[in-house]
Formats: C-alpha cells, sequence, structure tokens
C-alpha cells in the first residue's frame, strides 16, 4: 500500500532528486524512497559503526604498510646513491662517450629485469622481514654505507 505525502523542498535539492530520477530512469518518489530507506537503516544498525570503525582499522593498516613500504624504498635509494658517488670515480672526457652508452645499454637491461620482477608479482619490500624498527644508530654512522664502502676497497672519506 501507498501513501501520498505532500512534501516541502529546497530547489536545490528538488532539482537533484529531478537529475537523479532522469539519469537513472526511476521516479521521483523512487529516489526520495530509497533516499529514506538508506537514512533509517542507518538508524537501525548498531553494527554500522562497528563496520566504519573495521574499514578504517584495515585503511590504517594499509597506510602503514604503504608508508613503511616507501620509507624502504626511500632508504635504499638514498643508500645506493650514497654508495656511487662515494666509490665511482670521475672518468676522462675522452672515456664518457662510451661510458654513456654503456650506461644506457645497462639502464635498458635493468628496466627489462623490473619489468620482469613486477609482472611475476616479486618485489623485494616482499623479501624483507616485516620488522626492520632497528633503534637508530646514536653516532649517525651509517653501518650499511661503511660496510658496502670497506668492501669494495675504498675509502669513504
Amino acid at each position: 500500500m501507498r501513501r501520498r505525502l505532500n512534501l516541502y523542498l529546497t530547489d536545490d535539492c528538488a532539482a537533484r532528486i529531478d537529475a537523479l530520477s532522469a539519469s537513472e530512469r526511476i521516479t521521483k518518489s523512487g529516489v526520495v524512497e530509497a533516499a529514506l530507506l538508506a537514512f533509517f537503516s542507518a538508524d537501525e544498525g548498531p553494527d554500522r559503526e562497528g563496520a566504519y570503525l573495521r574499514r578504517l582499522d584495515r585503511l590504517s593498516a594499509q597506510l602503514g604498510k604503504l608508508e613503511r613500504d616507501l620509507l624502504i624504498g626511500i632508504e635504499a635509494l638514498a643508500l645506493f646513491i650514497r654508495y656511487q658517488l662515494t666509490v665511482t670515480p670521475a672518468l676522462p672526457e675522452r672515456d664518457q662517450p662510451a661510458a654513456r652508452a654503456q650506461g644506457k645499454e645497462r639502464f635498458e637491461r635493468f628496466v627489462d629485469s623490473l619489468g620482469r620482477r613486477l609482472q611475476q608479482g616479486k618485489t623485494l619490500v616482499q623479501e624483507l622481514p616485516l620488522d626492520l624498527t632497528a633503534p637508530p644508530d646514536p653516532d649517525g654512522a651509517d653501518d650499511m654505507s661503511a660496510s658496502v664502502t670497506e668492501e669494495a676497497g675504498h675509502d669513504p672519506s
């Protein structure tokens, strides 16, 4: 059974109902009824707030993992750059064209390898332990870059 109600709405609200009704190809009464049912169901479901909280918790956890992964990527890139700048000597002007050509070839192989790895779903972050929260070195020294530099036989200073 349906009952007729006379309602007063703002022009903006009535225009939005008209637009939604036209785009969804349903009656204006159907739009208003669906909106009212959604409004009433929010009040009825005590678990609705719990569902929102669970979703927010899940999103927070995902953001935490994303932040961790981004931090790992930035740190890895920074260590690599520091290492490269520390151990790579400047080339004489005559050797630079050959080095650029070799660098271009190596970069293309790197991009191909990266593409294959990503297609397989493998990531370096997945291979790392989940808890990488080692306490910071109080001296500010960087063990990784120092050990890599020492292994390469170069003095970091």
